[in-house]
């Protein structure tokens, strides 16, 4: 299976709370909503839809999950949420239990050893375990080496500050370009896979 990293991002690299106002406010940011403006559903809806699609499974941290969990049960009845409530969810958390994971096929990780756990199910036959904001895990992700493709949707806004999914460690990780799509918000929807040698 091959591990799907997908998000919004700012110009500056920040993928907190794009979805709206408190959904995560850790460290003072007030930005919450900020790529609202910019989703431009005929460019963007499409690709959302398509790495549905090719996605056997769902990957989340805690804080994720419980936003998700809180939002789609309540939308049954269309396609898109009829289809996220009924895909195998893989949720890494040091405090939850398999008991707390109320939303329909969620799953908690070995909270001990989640890329571990997240390496198997890679290695299993299937298509693709999309990982969907959760910027702490995601960033774990791509510092094991463990991202087959990047699809950004690189939002026109600097906001100066907030969580991203890329490393800090000094080490460099080149990437190809695969695609690249212009939406009518100014909105660059990219795909990258890394760069074989």
């Amino acid at each position: 299976m091959q591990i799907i990293l997908s998000d919004f991002i700012s110009l500056d690299g920040v993928v907190q709370a794009p979805g709206g106002p408190g959904e995560d406010d850790d460290g003072g940011f007030a930005h919450g909503g900020w790529s609202g403006p910019y989703f431009d559903v005929e460019a963007m809806g499409p690709v959302v839809s398509e790495i549905m699609d090719r996605s056997d499974a769902l990957l989340y941290g805690r804080r994720t999950w419980q936003n998700m969990a809180a939002a789609w049960p309540d939308r049954a009845g269309d396609p898109f949420a009829d289809r996220m409530n009924e895909i195998p969810k893989y949720v890494a958390s040091r405090t939850l239990t398999q008991d707390d994971l109320t939303w329909s096929g969620s799953t908690l990780l070995p909270g001990d050893d989640a890329i571990g756990a997240v390496r198997e199910l890679r290695a299993r036959e299937g298509k693709g375990l999309q990982i969907w904001g959760s910027s702490a895990f995601a960033k774990q992700l791509v510092e094991h080496d463990l991202v087959d493709e990047y699809v950004l949707m690189i939002e026109p806004i600097l906001l100066g500050g907030g969580k991203r999914v890329f490393p800090d460690d000094g080490q460099a990780r080149p990437l190809e370009l695969v695609s690249t799509t212009t939406a009518g918000t100014g909105v660059l929807i990219c795909t990258y896979r890394p760069a074989r040698d």
